[in-house]
């Protein structure tokens, strides 16, 4: 006698599911928290924007680890390789290299939004710390990134940016050490930078997204000061969620049009003996710090005008850094001008050193 063929419904893959995995607890979780209507809502989604392109970096980032090689030898051939030999390789490697850049300009857009909304007022501390590490690690995926090519520029924009850190006194000759894993940029570099690449960032990553999202929806997402709101609230789970959604479509359609007609270059491959070529420059978000050395004297009052300007990023650090525990007028929910025009001169000032960079 033959049976009956049954096809499982996704009501009943679902019930399979929760009856092992608590996905109803999950989504009871996600549905309680609910996003706030009013006419800065707009900035809500640059968070969820930045999580895309991190999901892009890791997906295309495996699949471009089959075949790169990490040694001075071979890895520029292996780029080759992926480019020009591997089906769709190059549009693999050029939507990774792409999304990296839409990544930091999202993580700049969301940190700044943050800030001037001042989202990072009490309760929210904890957000904004590790909101913080995640930028620098953001900032630590370009620039350990951009050796892997093993190109020219690549090189010698490498070896000028380890020998950056080597003015800061005590702690200069360590990092940059660090940083090369030897006397020179070589194939010790290129291993450090890899391994730091492809396993630290993002397990270091990973983890302060998790706990950054857990925040996120435990504590939700701020109202700026003196701001009114809109009834009724927006349900995060599934209402906001579908706009997140929407917002992440537009956002792969933008980044595979831009890999599509914009492919990601590969340079000459890297020679060590050469001089280095004129107009060498960093990847866009390094320019802030390129610039400002340029302009900066070699020696203010008989001290390194390097040494100045790295002590002058620890320090700006530390204060953004401790931002929250420094604004008391937004802790007890007033207004903070001072703080709003600090964050605006910062805002101008990057915008100015990369325009700079750019026409000088």
């Amino acid at each position: 006698m033959g049976g009956t063929l049954h096809i499982p419904t996704s009501r009943s893959i679902f019930s399979w599911l929760d009856q092992r995995i608590p996905l109803s607890a999950f989504i009871q979780f996600l549905s309680r928290k609910e996003v706030p209507r009013h006419k800065h809502s707009i900035w809500y989604y640059f968070g969820g924007l930045t999580l895309f392109f991190l999901i892009v970096q890791i997906l295309t980032g495996i699949l471009l680890l089959m075949y790169y090689r990490p040694s001075p030898d071979s890895a520029h051939d292996s780029v080759l390789y992926i480019t020009n030999e591997v089906p769709f390789g190059w549009i693999v490697r050029s939507v990774h290299s792409w999304s990296s850049n839409f990544m930091v300009a999202m993580v700049l857009i969301h940190m700044f939004s943050v800030y001037l909304v001042k989202a990072y007022r009490k309760p929210r501390e904890l957000m904004w710390l590790s909101g913080f590490v995640l930028f620098f690690l953001t900032l630590g995926f370009g620039f350990t990134g951009f050796l892997l090519p093993w190109d020219t520029t690549a090189y010698f924009a490498t070896l000028i940016g380890t020998e950056i850190p080597k003015s800061i006194p005590i702690v200069g000759e360590i990092a940059v050490n660090f940083l090369t894993g030897g006397e020179e940029v070589g194939q010790g570099t290129l291993t450090r930078m890899y391994g730091m690449h492809v396993v630290v960032l993002p397990l270091l990553t990973l983890g302060f997204v998790a706990l950054h999202l857990v925040l996120n929806q435990i504590l939700g997402q701020s109202v700026p000061i003196g701001v009114t709101t809109k009834n009724p609230a927006i349900p995060f789970f599934p209402n906001f969620a579908l706009r997140d959604l929407r917002a992440w479509t537009v956002a792969f359609a933008v980044l595979c049009t831009v890999a599509f007609l914009l492919p990601w270059p590969v340079g000459e491959k890297a020679d060590p003996f050469a001089s280095a070529p004129e107009g060498i420059k960093p990847e866009w978000y390094f320019l802030i710090l390129y610039q400002t050395l340029r302009i900066v004297p070699s020696t203010i009052l008989s001290l390194s005008g390097e040494m100045i300007v790295n002590l002058a990023v620890l320090v700006v650090s530390v204060v953004w850094l401790l931002i929250p525990f420094l604004d008391r007028k937004a802790s007890i929910e007033q207004k903070s001008p001072g703080f709003t025009y600090l964050g605006l001169g910062a805002i101008l000032y990057m915008g100015t050193m990369v325009a700079l960079a750019y026409l000088t």
